[in-house]
């Protein structure tokens, strides 16, 4: 038995010393982040969504930066994750998170990745919106349950960017 036991307390020991390291490293990501902006409110009436998606969300991590999770707010935890598409914006409802809630106005982007934040998928298998939390540039990640629901989704966000304002040319009489 002594033989055992000194190994056994060793590894104890060095499994403890690692999970105290990422347990400094998360909270020290967190007083990093201290001024990112609350999360928007979630509007009282959104209406029926224009389409409904299930999935993975993935993680929010800062814009171009697909290793740094936003720790504040859960917004770097995976969850299980229903993406509502609305005329005005987007609701994304985490299962054992807050719900994060994407006015059309701060949609910047949407594109297709093979992954972010350690994950990844098959080549364009994530939906990323980019997008401004407060002043802070964003990316979140979102994985469909259903391949063929990434293209309807790409296109419901796309048809939420802001305009340029430039008009097509109207053809000549």
């Amino acid at each position: 038995m002594g033989e055992r036991l000194l190994p056994t307390v060793l590894t104890v020991l060095i499994l403890l010393a690692v999970f105290a390291l990422i347990g400094m490293g998360w909270r020290n990501r967190l007083k990093r982040q201290a001024g990112v902006a609350a999360l928007p409110e979630v509007p009282d009436i959104l209406g029926t969504p224009l389409l409904s998606v299930a999935g993975t969300y993935v993680a929010t991590t800062s814009a171009g930066d697909w290793l740094d999770r936003i720790a504040v707010q859960s917004l770097g935890l995976r969850t299980n994750a229903t993406v509502d598409v609305f005329d005005d914006g987007v609701l994304i409802t985490r299962s054992g998170a807050p719900d994060v809630y994407i006015g059309a106005g701060a949609l910047t982007e949407i594109r297709l990745e093979s992954g972010m934040a350690g994950k990844f998928v098959e080549k364009d298998g994530l939906v990323v919106l980019s997008w401004t939390l407060g002043e802070t540039p964003v990316d979140t990640g979102f994985r469909t349950r259903a391949a063929a629901e990434k293209t309807p989704l790409r296109l419901a966000l796309e048809k939420l960017l802001p305009h340029d304002g430039a008009s097509t040319p109207s053809p000549q009489a």
